[in-house]
Protein backbone atom coordinates (compact mmCIF):
# COMPACT_ATOMS: atom_id res chain seq x y z
CA UNK A 1 0.00 0.00 0.00
CA UNK A 2 2.73 2.26 0.92
CA UNK A 3 4.98 1.43 -2.39
CA UNK A 4 1.99 2.54 -3.94
CA UNK A 5 1.85 5.91 -2.84
CA UNK A 6 -1.00 5.02 -0.71
CA UNK A 7 -1.41 7.41 2.34
CA UNK A 8 -3.00 5.61 5.43
CA UNK A 9 -5.81 7.17 6.92
CA UNK A 10 -7.57 6.54 10.84
CA UNK A 11 -9.09 3.65 9.59
CA UNK A 12 -5.68 2.25 8.67
CA UNK A 13 -3.98 2.01 12.02
CA UNK A 14 -6.01 0.19 14.22
CA UNK A 15 -6.34 -3.16 11.99
CA UNK A 16 -2.34 -2.59 11.62
CA UNK A 17 -2.46 -2.40 15.67
CA UNK A 18 -4.81 -5.31 15.86
CA UNK A 19 -2.26 -7.66 14.24
CA UNK A 20 0.43 -6.13 16.17
CA UNK A 21 -1.49 -7.22 18.91
CA UNK A 22 -1.97 -10.86 18.42
CA UNK A 23 1.63 -11.33 17.54
CA UNK A 24 2.69 -9.50 20.31
CA UNK A 25 4.78 -7.16 17.82
CA UNK A 26 6.07 -4.60 20.12
CA UNK A 27 8.74 -3.22 18.23
CA UNK A 28 6.76 -3.08 14.99
CA UNK A 29 3.99 -1.55 16.92
CA UNK A 30 5.77 1.28 18.34
CA UNK A 31 7.19 2.17 14.77
CA UNK A 32 3.07 2.20 13.74
CA UNK A 33 2.51 4.72 16.85
CA UNK A 34 5.47 6.94 14.88
CA UNK A 35 3.39 6.97 11.93
CA UNK A 36 0.20 7.66 13.49
CA UNK A 37 1.83 10.69 14.82
CA UNK A 38 3.30 11.68 11.64
CA UNK A 39 -0.17 11.52 10.50
CA UNK A 40 -2.06 13.42 12.64
CA UNK A 41 -4.51 10.84 13.77
CA UNK A 42 -3.69 10.37 17.03
CA UNK A 43 -6.22 12.18 18.44
CA UNK A 44 -8.28 9.48 17.23
CA UNK A 45 -10.39 7.66 19.49
CA UNK A 46 -10.75 4.51 17.38
CA UNK A 47 -7.19 4.61 16.93
CA UNK A 48 -6.17 5.00 20.43
CA UNK A 49 -8.26 2.40 22.01
CA UNK A 50 -6.55 -0.30 19.49
CA UNK A 51 -3.53 1.57 20.68
CA UNK A 52 -4.31 0.84 24.44
CA UNK A 53 -5.14 -2.93 23.45
CA UNK A 54 -1.93 -3.66 21.34
CA UNK A 55 0.60 -2.22 24.75
CA UNK A 56 -1.88 -3.92 27.30
CA UNK A 57 -1.49 -7.37 24.80
CA UNK A 58 2.36 -6.87 25.05
CA UNK A 59 2.19 -6.24 28.66
CA UNK A 60 2.98 -2.46 28.87
CA UNK A 61 0.93 -1.52 31.37
CA UNK A 62 1.95 2.22 31.44
CA UNK A 63 2.43 2.80 28.19
CA UNK A 64 -1.23 1.67 27.38
CA UNK A 65 -2.53 3.73 30.25
CA UNK A 66 -0.54 6.84 28.63
CA UNK A 67 -2.55 6.72 25.86
CA UNK A 68 -5.43 6.46 27.61
CA UNK A 69 -4.77 9.49 30.10
CA UNK A 70 -3.70 11.48 27.13
CA UNK A 71 -7.23 11.15 25.63
CA UNK A 72 -8.98 14.10 24.84
CA UNK A 73 -12.22 12.11 24.13
CA UNK A 74 -13.22 8.80 25.59
CA UNK A 75 -15.84 6.51 24.63
CA UNK A 76 -17.12 3.33 26.73
CA UNK A 77 -15.00 1.33 24.34
CA UNK A 78 -11.64 3.04 25.86
CA UNK A 79 -12.63 2.56 29.44
CA UNK A 80 -13.14 -1.76 28.39
CA UNK A 81 -9.94 -1.06 26.92
CA UNK A 82 -7.80 -0.27 30.13
CA UNK A 83 -9.87 -2.40 31.98
CA UNK A 84 -9.50 -4.89 30.59
CA UNK A 85 -5.33 -4.16 29.93
CA UNK A 86 -4.92 -3.99 34.03
CA UNK A 87 -7.35 -7.25 34.54
CA UNK A 88 -5.67 -9.02 31.92
CA UNK A 89 -1.85 -8.02 33.53
CA UNK A 90 -3.26 -9.11 36.91
CA UNK A 91 -3.94 -5.84 38.34
CA UNK A 92 -7.12 -6.92 39.53
CA UNK A 93 -8.52 -3.79 42.48
CA UNK A 94 -6.99 -1.31 39.65
CA UNK A 95 -9.56 -1.72 36.92
CA UNK A 96 -12.39 -1.73 40.25
CA UNK A 97 -10.74 1.88 40.49
CA UNK A 98 -11.18 2.28 36.95
CA UNK A 99 -14.60 1.32 37.12
CA UNK A 100 -15.43 3.47 39.53
CA UNK A 101 -13.93 6.25 37.76
CA UNK A 102 -15.85 5.54 34.80
CA UNK A 103 -18.95 5.88 36.75
CA UNK A 104 -18.05 8.92 38.03
CA UNK A 105 -17.17 10.99 34.67
CA UNK A 106 -20.62 10.25 33.53
CA UNK A 107 -20.26 6.96 31.71
CA UNK A 108 -22.67 4.38 31.28
CA UNK A 109 -21.34 0.34 31.35
CA UNK A 110 -22.34 -1.46 28.48
CA UNK A 111 -22.60 -5.56 28.65
CA UNK A 112 -19.04 -5.63 27.52
CA UNK A 113 -18.25 -4.01 30.28
CA UNK A 114 -20.13 -6.10 32.87
CA UNK A 115 -18.29 -8.82 30.83
CA UNK A 116 -14.73 -7.54 32.14
CA UNK A 117 -15.88 -6.97 35.02
CA UNK A 118 -17.47 -10.11 35.92
CA UNK A 119 -13.84 -12.09 34.98
CA UNK A 120 -12.80 -9.51 37.51
CA UNK A 121 -14.92 -11.30 40.19
CA UNK A 122 -14.10 -14.15 39.47
CA UNK A 123 -10.15 -13.78 39.37
CA UNK A 124 -10.39 -11.67 43.31
CA UNK A 125 -13.31 -14.38 44.28
CA UNK A 126 -15.65 -11.73 44.50
CA UNK A 127 -19.06 -13.35 44.67
CA UNK A 128 -21.10 -10.14 46.23
CA UNK A 129 -19.48 -7.71 43.33
CA UNK A 130 -20.39 -10.44 40.78
CA UNK A 131 -24.36 -10.78 41.95
CA UNK A 132 -24.11 -6.97 41.79
CA UNK A 133 -23.11 -7.17 37.89
CA UNK A 134 -25.74 -9.57 37.16
CA UNK A 135 -28.42 -7.69 39.10
CA UNK A 136 -27.90 -4.36 37.36
CA UNK A 137 -27.86 -5.98 33.92
CA UNK A 138 -30.96 -7.78 34.68
CA UNK A 139 -31.95 -3.93 36.05
CA UNK A 140 -31.19 -2.44 33.27
CA UNK A 141 -32.49 -4.55 31.13
CA UNK A 142 -29.47 -5.09 28.54
CA UNK A 143 -29.38 -7.73 26.49
CA UNK A 144 -28.04 -10.94 27.82
CA UNK A 145 -25.84 -12.34 24.98
CA UNK A 146 -23.85 -15.71 25.20
CA UNK A 147 -20.65 -13.85 26.26
CA UNK A 148 -22.50 -12.44 29.50
CA UNK A 149 -23.91 -15.92 30.09
CA UNK A 150 -20.33 -17.47 29.71
CA UNK A 151 -18.78 -14.87 31.82
CA UNK A 152 -21.80 -15.22 34.46
CA UNK A 153 -21.03 -19.14 34.76
CA UNK A 154 -17.68 -18.73 35.04
CA UNK A 155 -17.61 -16.11 37.79
CA UNK A 156 -20.42 -18.06 39.81
CA UNK A 157 -18.52 -21.25 39.26
CA UNK A 158 -14.84 -19.85 40.04
CA UNK A 159 -16.38 -18.42 43.54
CA UNK A 160 -17.70 -21.23 44.68
CA UNK A 161 -21.29 -20.79 44.02
CA UNK A 162 -21.90 -23.67 41.25
CA UNK A 163 -25.47 -24.22 42.15
CA UNK A 164 -25.59 -21.05 40.75
CA UNK A 165 -23.55 -21.14 37.91
CA UNK A 166 -25.60 -24.55 37.10
CA UNK A 167 -28.76 -21.93 37.23
CA UNK A 168 -27.51 -19.52 34.66
CA UNK A 169 -26.65 -22.25 32.26
CA UNK A 170 -29.87 -24.11 32.13
CA UNK A 171 -31.55 -20.65 31.73
CA UNK A 172 -29.44 -19.59 28.57
CA UNK A 173 -31.28 -19.77 25.47
CA UNK A 174 -28.03 -19.94 23.64
CA UNK A 175 -24.43 -21.45 24.33
CA UNK A 176 -21.29 -22.44 22.73
CA UNK A 177 -18.00 -24.51 23.50
CA UNK A 178 -17.14 -21.85 25.72
CA UNK A 179 -20.41 -21.79 27.97
CA UNK A 180 -20.34 -25.82 27.97
CA UNK A 181 -15.94 -25.49 28.86
CA UNK A 182 -16.91 -23.11 31.55
CA UNK A 183 -19.72 -25.24 33.62
CA UNK A 184 -17.18 -28.52 33.15
CA UNK A 185 -14.47 -27.27 34.27
CA UNK A 186 -16.23 -25.37 37.18
CA UNK A 187 -18.36 -28.66 38.03
CA UNK A 188 -14.36 -30.45 37.48
CA UNK A 189 -12.68 -28.07 40.46
CA UNK A 190 -15.14 -28.32 42.92
CA UNK A 191 -14.64 -32.10 43.03
CA UNK A 192 -17.90 -32.67 41.00
CA UNK A 193 -16.73 -35.21 38.83
CA UNK A 194 -19.63 -37.48 37.97
CA UNK A 195 -21.48 -34.20 37.07
CA UNK A 196 -18.57 -33.11 34.94
CA UNK A 197 -17.95 -35.67 32.73
CA UNK A 198 -22.03 -36.13 32.35
CA UNK A 199 -21.96 -32.51 31.12
CA UNK A 200 -18.94 -33.44 28.85
CA UNK A 201 -21.25 -36.31 27.22
CA UNK A 202 -24.54 -33.92 27.04
CA UNK A 203 -22.37 -31.49 25.63
CA UNK A 204 -20.96 -34.03 22.98
CA UNK A 205 -24.68 -35.03 22.05
CA UNK A 206 -25.66 -31.22 21.27
CA UNK A 207 -23.02 -31.51 18.69
CA UNK A 208 -21.21 -29.18 20.72
CA UNK A 209 -17.11 -29.82 18.92
CA UNK A 210 -14.82 -29.37 22.00
CA UNK A 211 -12.12 -27.16 22.32
CA UNK A 212 -8.95 -27.18 24.54
CA UNK A 213 -10.20 -25.84 28.01
CA UNK A 214 -12.95 -28.35 27.56
CA UNK A 215 -10.52 -31.39 27.98
CA UNK A 216 -8.41 -29.20 30.79
CA UNK A 217 -11.82 -29.08 32.62
CA UNK A 218 -12.33 -33.36 31.52
CA UNK A 219 -9.26 -34.34 32.49
CA UNK A 220 -9.27 -32.48 36.04
CA UNK A 221 -12.48 -33.96 36.49
CA UNK A 222 -10.97 -37.50 36.07
CA UNK A 223 -8.07 -36.22 38.35
CA UNK A 224 -10.66 -35.57 41.28
CA UNK A 225 -12.06 -39.35 40.32
CA UNK A 226 -8.88 -40.74 40.02
CA UNK A 227 -10.06 -42.14 36.53
CA UNK A 228 -6.74 -42.97 35.01
CA UNK A 229 -8.07 -44.86 32.42
CA UNK A 230 -10.41 -42.41 31.06
CA UNK A 231 -8.10 -40.36 31.43
CA UNK A 232 -5.58 -41.64 28.87
CA UNK A 233 -8.51 -42.53 26.60
CA UNK A 234 -9.45 -38.56 26.66
CA UNK A 235 -6.25 -37.40 26.23
CA UNK A 236 -5.80 -39.45 23.79
CA UNK A 237 -9.44 -38.32 21.78
CA UNK A 238 -8.37 -34.56 22.01
CA UNK A 239 -5.77 -35.10 19.40
CA UNK A 240 -6.84 -37.90 17.20
CA UNK A 241 -9.81 -37.35 17.52
CA UNK A 242 -10.46 -33.38 17.96
CA UNK A 243 -7.28 -32.70 16.16
CA UNK A 244 -5.93 -30.51 19.53
CA UNK A 245 -2.53 -30.48 20.06
CA UNK A 246 -1.80 -31.17 23.90
CA UNK A 247 -0.41 -28.20 25.51
CA UNK A 248 1.37 -28.08 28.55
CA UNK A 249 -1.22 -27.61 30.65
CA UNK A 250 -2.99 -30.62 29.49
CA UNK A 251 0.34 -32.66 30.28
CA UNK A 252 0.06 -31.29 33.72
CA UNK A 253 -3.25 -32.90 34.11
CA UNK A 254 -2.21 -36.18 32.99
CA UNK A 255 0.40 -36.26 35.73
CA UNK A 256 -1.75 -35.30 38.35
CA UNK A 257 -4.52 -37.83 37.53
CA UNK A 258 -1.35 -40.40 37.51
CA UNK A 259 -0.01 -38.86 40.98
CA UNK A 260 -3.27 -38.63 42.48
CA UNK A 261 -3.62 -42.02 41.96
CA UNK A 262 -0.14 -43.16 43.77
CA UNK A 263 1.50 -44.27 40.04
CA UNK A 264 4.45 -42.37 40.21
CA UNK A 265 6.53 -44.45 37.97
CA UNK A 266 4.33 -43.79 35.56
CA UNK A 267 3.85 -40.45 35.81
CA UNK A 268 7.92 -39.74 35.69
CA UNK A 269 7.87 -42.29 32.14
CA UNK A 270 5.12 -40.08 31.06
CA UNK A 271 7.18 -36.71 31.80
CA UNK A 272 10.31 -37.57 30.17
CA UNK A 273 8.55 -39.05 27.02
CA UNK A 274 6.77 -35.59 26.44
CA UNK A 275 7.34 -34.04 23.00
CA UNK A 276 7.97 -30.77 24.67
CA UNK A 277 9.95 -29.41 27.36
CA UNK A 278 8.08 -30.30 31.15
CA UNK A 279 7.80 -27.17 33.10
CA UNK A 280 8.58 -26.79 36.82
CA UNK A 281 4.63 -26.99 37.00
CA UNK A 282 4.86 -30.73 36.27
CA UNK A 283 7.59 -31.75 38.14
CA UNK A 284 6.43 -29.98 41.32
CA UNK A 285 3.03 -32.03 40.53
CA UNK A 286 4.75 -35.19 40.39
CA UNK A 287 6.71 -34.01 43.59
CA UNK A 288 3.83 -33.33 45.73
CA UNK A 289 1.85 -36.54 44.90
CA UNK A 290 5.92 -38.35 45.89
CA UNK A 291 5.25 -36.34 49.94
CA UNK A 292 2.04 -38.70 50.01
CA UNK A 293 2.55 -41.96 48.18
CA UNK A 294 6.96 -42.00 48.75
CA UNK A 295 7.71 -40.29 51.50
CA UNK A 296 10.32 -42.12 51.79
CA UNK A 297 11.58 -42.09 48.71
CA UNK A 298 11.74 -45.92 48.13
CA UNK A 299 11.10 -46.35 44.53
CA UNK A 300 13.55 -43.30 43.99
CA UNK A 301 10.97 -41.34 41.99
CA UNK A 302 11.25 -38.96 44.28
CA UNK A 303 14.86 -38.09 44.25
CA UNK A 304 15.07 -37.81 40.38
CA UNK A 305 11.91 -35.34 40.00
CA UNK A 306 13.34 -33.32 43.18
CA UNK A 307 16.91 -33.37 41.82
CA UNK A 308 15.20 -32.04 38.25
CA UNK A 309 12.82 -29.48 39.86
CA UNK A 310 15.87 -27.74 41.83
CA UNK A 311 17.65 -27.57 38.59
CA UNK A 312 15.05 -25.58 37.12
CA UNK A 313 14.36 -23.53 39.73
CA UNK A 314 16.92 -23.65 41.99
CA UNK A 315 16.22 -20.34 44.17
CA UNK A 316 12.54 -20.78 44.74
CA UNK A 317 11.84 -20.91 48.15
CA UNK A 318 8.44 -23.15 48.18
CA UNK A 319 10.62 -25.84 46.31
CA UNK A 320 12.99 -26.15 48.79
CA UNK A 321 9.91 -25.84 51.58
CA UNK A 322 8.74 -28.36 50.02
CA UNK A 323 11.60 -30.96 49.84
CA UNK A 324 12.77 -29.99 53.69
CA UNK A 325 9.02 -31.10 54.52
CA UNK A 326 9.09 -34.11 52.70
CA UNK A 327 12.55 -35.35 54.38
CA UNK A 328 11.20 -33.85 58.17
CA UNK A 329 8.10 -36.50 57.35
CA UNK A 330 10.35 -39.02 56.76
CA UNK A 331 12.36 -38.46 59.66
CA UNK A 332 15.62 -37.55 57.31
CA UNK A 333 16.12 -34.74 59.91
CA UNK A 334 19.81 -34.14 58.81
CA UNK A 335 19.24 -33.60 54.98
CA UNK A 336 15.92 -31.21 56.12
CA UNK A 337 18.25 -28.90 58.16
CA UNK A 338 21.55 -28.91 54.75
CA UNK A 339 18.18 -27.55 52.71
CA UNK A 340 16.89 -25.28 55.71
CA UNK A 341 20.87 -24.16 55.37
CA UNK A 342 20.62 -23.27 51.68
CA UNK A 343 18.06 -20.63 52.28
CA UNK A 344 19.38 -19.10 55.11
CA UNK A 345 22.15 -19.09 53.12
CA UNK A 346 20.84 -17.54 49.86
CA UNK A 347 18.63 -15.19 52.00
CA UNK A 348 15.52 -17.01 50.58
CA UNK A 349 12.41 -17.17 52.88
CA UNK A 350 9.34 -19.20 53.16
CA UNK A 351 6.09 -17.60 51.94
CA UNK A 352 3.80 -17.22 54.71
CA UNK A 353 0.51 -19.19 54.14
CA UNK A 354 -2.59 -16.62 52.47
CA UNK A 355 -6.06 -17.22 52.68
CA UNK A 356 -9.30 -14.87 52.45
CA UNK A 357 -13.02 -14.33 52.70
CA UNK A 358 -15.07 -11.96 51.02
CA UNK A 359 -17.55 -9.98 53.89
CA UNK A 360 -19.95 -7.15 52.97
CA UNK A 361 -18.73 -7.00 49.35
CA UNK A 362 -14.78 -6.41 50.92
CA UNK A 363 -11.77 -9.19 50.17
CA UNK A 364 -9.74 -9.89 53.70
CA UNK A 365 -6.36 -11.48 53.10
CA UNK A 366 -4.89 -13.33 56.10
CA UNK A 367 -1.49 -14.52 56.59
CA UNK A 368 0.09 -17.00 58.64
CA UNK A 369 1.81 -15.16 61.33
CA UNK A 370 0.38 -11.84 61.02
CA UNK A 371 -1.16 -10.48 63.95
CA UNK A 372 -1.15 -7.00 62.86
CA UNK A 373 -4.80 -6.87 62.13
CA UNK A 374 -6.53 -4.54 63.99
CA UNK A 375 -9.42 -6.48 65.32
CA UNK A 376 -7.10 -10.04 65.42
CA UNK A 377 -8.30 -10.65 69.23
CA UNK A 378 -11.02 -10.70 68.31
CA UNK A 379 -11.41 -12.94 65.52
CA UNK A 380 -9.03 -15.17 67.98
CA UNK A 381 -11.64 -15.08 70.95
CA UNK A 382 -13.94 -15.93 68.27
CA UNK A 383 -12.42 -18.93 67.05
CA UNK A 384 -11.44 -20.43 70.56
CA UNK A 385 -15.40 -20.59 71.27
CA UNK A 386 -16.39 -22.15 67.99
CA UNK A 387 -13.65 -24.50 68.73
CA UNK A 388 -15.18 -25.15 72.17
CA UNK A 389 -18.50 -25.04 71.05
CA UNK A 390 -17.38 -27.76 68.62
CA UNK A 391 -15.73 -30.38 71.57
CA UNK A 392 -18.62 -29.73 73.21
CA UNK A 393 -21.53 -30.91 70.34
CA UNK A 394 -18.24 -33.92 69.91
CA UNK A 395 -18.39 -35.20 73.41
CA UNK A 396 -22.03 -34.99 73.63
CA UNK A 397 -22.90 -36.89 70.31
CA UNK A 398 -20.79 -39.56 71.52
CA UNK A 399 -22.57 -39.70 75.24
CA UNK A 400 -25.64 -40.03 73.47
Amino acid sequence: MRNRGKRPNKFTFPFLFTACAKLMALEQGKLIHVEVLKNGVDSDVYVQNTLIHFYGSCRRISAARNVFDGMSLRSVVSWNSIMTVYIENSRLEESLVLFGRMRSFGFEPDVATMVILLSCCAELGNLNLGKWVHSQVMEKGLEVNCQFGTALVDMYAKCGAVVSSGLVFERMRERNVWTWSAMILGLAQHGRAKEALNFFMEMRNCSIRPNYVTFLGVLSACSHARLVDDGYRFFYEMEHAYGIKPMVIHYGAMVDILGRSGRLEEAYKFITSMPIEPDPIIWRTLLSACSIYDSNGSNGVREKVKKRLLELEPKRSGNLVMVANMYAEAGLWDKAAVVWKVMRDGGLKKMPGESCIEVGGSIHRFLSGDDNQDDFKDIFRLLDGLKLEMMVEFVESILS
